[in-house]
């Protein structure tokens, strides 16, 4: 697969994934976006996920900001729909957490003890403030990331989790990715913003780096980076270490920071892709243990959509990076499994759940979990990354 036709395939997959939204998941009575829906779009629950409103958000806000096809009254229109929905129903009344459950008219069911609706809620809104020229989605990001840093580096009490004296100190990976990544969406390459953030950037990457002793990344890790005893020590995650890859990597070339990329390359895109795969049926794993034990996780041997999107994403930008074909021949391996797997040509979009062997094991296309983030996500930082190819090939 060349790079020119690769940019006509992505480019025809992100249409149609973009499509299956636009068409069934805009609630035109109360504002915001239906997450639960069937193979062909019909909506079968008309709860709404938090997390899942702001990664739409910012998925609209983005495309409509970055490709000229997207830039579009509707597609901003449906972007602001949903951040209408954020400042009104998603942020709690006092301001200060944002629900992650919601019924279809926006009264709040559930708050989750992890910040990660909190995440997303500022990065959708700073994209839509760059798509708007608004100052008061601006505002909002800005105030909610006030609060993430404080609870990601300095103390998460607020969040409600108890911290009882049984469990040890534990440093999550999913943690001090996201901030990184949310760091680098509402900085967008700003060096006055950078600055200001500067020590919580350094602190992500620090704290990341952490989680790899140079052959595993570990999903938990005592805060100094040693080990943790049981199952909770031992667990990897192939889709997480090599998002955090591709994470690193932008920061790495934001900085020019050879060393950085030699290690988000190495140790979080290379190490993870070697023992996350299976070599017998194609595709990665979702869970592993490190000592070979079977993982806790029942689904530890399903194929995951977002999985595979991060594992693309992070070879291409490998690619990118130094120019080593053999990073693109793995990102064409990748995606010639996960198009012909997951991608549904009959009804668009993909599904997300696989079997081992790569049946498709839930046709949903989506849930509490998958909502219109990854998929697109990968498609359009795929194509951008092909068409800088294409051009300076040509």
């Amino acid at each position: 697969m060349d790079i020119c036709e690769c940019v006509k395939r992505i480019k025809k997959e992100l249409d149609s994934v973009v499509s299956f939204w636009t068409a069934h998941s805009h609630d035109k009575v109360n504002g915001g976006y239906y997450n639960c829906l069937t193979e062909d779009g019909k909506v079968y629950d008309s709860l709404k996920y938090g997390w899942l409103q702001g990664r739409q958000v910012w998925m609209y806000s983005k495309l409509y900001n970055t490709l000229s096809h997207y830039h579009t009254p509707e597609i901003l229109g449906a972007a602001k729909t949903g951040g209408e929905f954020l400042l009104k129903h998603v942020l709690s009344s006092g301001g200060s957490r944002c629900y992650f459950i919601l019924t279809e008219e926006g009264k709040p069911c559930k708050l989750q003890r992890k910040p990660y609706t909190e995440c997303f809620f500022v990065i959708g809104l700073a994209e839509l403030s760059r798509a708007t020229g608004e100052e008061r989605y601006w505002l909002a990001a800005e105030s909610m990331l006030a609060s993430l840093i404080h609870w990601i580096r300095f103390d998460d009490s607020e969040l409600g989790a108890p911290n009882l004296p049984g469990c040890d100190p534990c440093s999550e990976l999913g943690r001090p990715m996201m901030l990184l990544n949310v760091l680098t969406e509402i900085c967008n390459g700003q060096s006055e913003l950078r600055d200001k953030y500067k020590e919580h950037f350094q602190w992500a990457v620090e704290a990341i780096l952490k989680h790899s002793d140079g052959n595993w990344v570990r999903e938990h890790v005592a805060p100094n980076g040693s080990l943790l005893s049981g199952c909770r020590g031992r667990q990897v995650t192939p889709g997480h270490a090599l998002e955090a890859g591709w994470f690193l990597l932008q920061e790495a070339a934001t900085r020019g920071d050879t060393a950085l990329q030699s290690k988000a390359i190495k140790q979080f895109i290379e190490a993870p892709y070697a023992y996350g795969q299976d070599k017998e049926f194609g595709g990665l794993y979702y869970f592993l243990d490190t000592d070979g034990y079977c993982p806790t996780q029942l689904e530890w041997s399903m194929k995951l959509w977002w999985v595979h999107c991060e594992a693309m994403i992070a070879f291409l930008m490998a690619y990118e990076a130094t120019g080593d074909k053999q990073f693109w021949t793995t990102f064409s391996k990748i995606t010639d499994y996960t198009l012909s797997k997951f991608s549904d040509q009959t009804h668009g979009e993909w599904y997300g759940y696989l079997t081992r062997t790569g049946e498709i094991n839930q046709t949903f296309k989506g849930g509490p979990y998958k909502g219109c983030f990854h998929v697109p996500r990968c498609l359009l930082y795929c194509l951008q990354i092909l068409e800088r190819l294409d051009k300076n090939t040509d």
